[in-house]
């Protein structure tokens, strides 16, 4: 018989034993590994039937997907190729049928894949986006570069309206700027910015449809007033330009006749609360603008929607829908549980198509790295530590009272110190003693920070406009308070507490030189520092907060304050601080 092998000491089935460790395999495997390469000149571009260069989409489409980038010089081109074509199209631009209308993407690129599976081939189809591509999500440039793509290879199947977003004020208070200068660099945020002011405003499909992003204004009485006007800048806060992108319909609209209506009979236009600037405008106004153009409806996006979509009142006369809101972003901001939707027009006949969020890659706010994410949890910790060593006294010996007058005087005799000093020097024990109780606090509110972050805020911050900006007391860094799934369980909740967001931002970036453009610990939210800045500029970051907490007086944990007044007393001074003598070594 043949011998029988003999088994190794070190077998994995020996009990006490572990299987060495496999740590170049990735942990989950079903996931695939992020593109690290970036594609070579013969990757990426292309020659079309004219013989000039354009950018492989088949290419970026996978590479995107799998979270890669580009060459700087290859972005850049895509961008500067794709604003020298959009500068050569009209402020209105007419599209024929067929064709499907897109709302608002919002930095959502494995949803953006989902739509064009949703939204059919380019075979017998054009596309039509109403803008806002970028902001809120974390793959806005990735969606930028991919429809720009799209758009220098196929220029009349996709046409691409400018949404509020786009423009310099709102990508650099959300999340664009911050991910242009994560994953490339200023010079390409600029180039997106030049894109950006090149974008037509309004489309008309089948001269039936008027398309744009937010809707109409007091300043449009004729289509010509979009044609005439300059396009070719930053929105402002007023005027044609920015109602065409900011405008809502007002609430309750097309029941504005109801004897319950807030709005006065016959208005056609009022100042939008909600959003800072621009107008609502009501159910007769659309009405009146459809027919003096002679139009069918109005097609717009600029508000999440539920299902994905909304039709409102019905025209007198035509008996189709005033106005269309579409809203492409399914699952916005991972917390609304919304459908996205596209309208398919086509041998006139619209269909709406509806879908679900796709999974797509997980990033940290402001897109930082695990080490500066976790630094709050380390310091939570080191406080807690530190609690511990001094935590010496039970809480019998607590409650007992201080030393004797006699051994209070032996104690400053033998320290060579006035009765003044001597006092000033046990408080100065004790308030070491309160800081670091302090600092467990602020270490406690980041890491609950980090823990809960998220762009929204708690719904209770947003009912008075004095205070949307600013937070005080043991909130002050909790984007909410509580966790996000506490709150946050319906596309209603979800709404609400994204009220404050949905405004024209106000917000003053310090441009000094002085100025630190970065943090060492950003608010995990993904806004900048200065969102939730007070009255005096100043952004509410981790140094603010610990400086802000070590002056505090009120409000410290009575054991901690205890404890402190214990140790203090207990301890023998010894005099006054020496400074450190300096050893030297041979």
């Amino acid at each position: 018989m043949d011998a029988q092998p003999t088994q190794n000491l070190e077998d994995n089935n020996v009990p006490g034993s572990f299987p060495e460790p496999v740590v170049l395999d990735r942990y989950v495997l079903n996931v695939d590994e992020p593109a690290t390469h970036k594609p070579t000149d013969a990757e990426f571009y292309i020659s079309d039937s004219a013989g000039k260069l354009r950018p492989n989409h088949a290419m970026l489409k996978d590479h995107f997907f799998k979270e890669g980038r580009l060459e700087e010089e290859h972005a850049l081109f895509i961008l500067q190729e794709t604003t020298e074509m959009l500068k050569q199209e009209a402020n209105l631009v007419d599209v024929k049928s067929p064709v499907t209308i897109c709302g608002d993407i919002h930095g959502q690129y494995y949803d953006l894949m989902k739509l064009f599976e949703v939204g059919g081939s380019l075979n017998d189809n054009c596309y039509l986006f109403l803008g806002d591509y970028v902001d809120r999500g974390c793959f806005g440039i990735e969606c930028l570069l991919y429809l720009y793509a799209l758009k220098l290879t196929y220029p009349t199947k996709f046409v691409l309206l400018r949404g509020n977003h786009e423009c310099r004020h709102l990508t650099e208070y959300f999340t664009f700027k911050r991910e242009c200068l994560h994953k490339y660099s200023e010079q390409v945020y600029e180039a997106c910015i030049e894109s950006f002011c090149a974008l037509p405003v309004a489309a008309l499909v089948d001269r039936k449809f008027f398309c744009v992003h937010g809707g109409i204004s007091p300043e449009l009485n004729t289509l010509n007033d979009i044609a005439t006007m300059d396009r070719f800048r930053e929105p402002g806060s007023h005027g044609l330009l920015c109602d065409l992108l900011w405008a809502d319909p007002v609430s309750g609209f097309g029941e504005e006749d109801k004897p319950n209506s807030l709005v006065p009979k016959g208005t056609t236009f009022l100042h939008n609360a909600t959003r800072g600037c621009s107008y609502f405008y009501t159910y007769a106004a659309a009405c009146q603008f459809l027919d003096r153009t002679h139009l069918l409806g109005i097609i717009r996006g600029h508000e999440a929607q539920d299902n994905g979509y909304t039709m409102f009142r019905k025209t007198p006369t035509r008996k189709f829908p005033s106005v269309i809101t579409i809203f492409s972003a399914p699952n916005y901001l991972d917390v609304y549980h919304n459908r996205g939707a596209v309208i398919k027009y086509a041998n006139k006949n619209i269909t709406i198509r509806q879908y679900n969020a796709s999974p797509h890659p997980y990033w940290l706010p402001n897109f930082m790295d695990a080490f500066t994410w976790s630094l709050p949890f380390v310091g939570a910790k080191i406080t807690e530590m530190l609690l511990a060593i001094l935590s010496i006294c039970s809480e019998e010996e607590l409650t007992e009272d201080g030393s004797s007058e006699e051994e209070e005087a032996e104690s400053q005799a033998l320290a060579d110190m006035t009765p003044a000093d001597y006092q000033q020097r046990r408080q100065n024990i004790k308030n070491k003693i309160m800081a670091v109780g302090r600092m467990q606090r602020v270490f406690q509110l980041l890491r609950e920070e980090s823990e809960a972050a998220s762009e929204l805020v708690a719904t209770e911050d947003i009912s008075s406009q004095a205070t949307a900006g600013l937070r005080v007391g043991p909130d002050a860094l909790n984007v909410q308070g509580t966790q996000i799934g506490r709150n946050i369980r319906s596309f209603d909740d979800a709404r609400r507490s994204d009220l404050m967001n949905e405004r024209l931002p106000v917000f003053e970036p310090d441009s000094s030189p002085s100025a630190s453009p970065t943090t060492m610990f950003p608010p995990p939210s993904m806004r900048l520092p200065s969102r939730r800045a007070g009255s005096m500029g100043e952004g509410l970051n981790m140094e603010m907060l610990i400086k802000k907490t070590l002056e505090e007086d009120e409000d410290d944990s009575p054991i901690v304050e205890r404890l402190a007044e214990r140790i203090a007393r207990g301890r023998r001074v010894t005099g006054r601080p020496q400074p450190l003598k300096r050893h030297e070594t041979t």
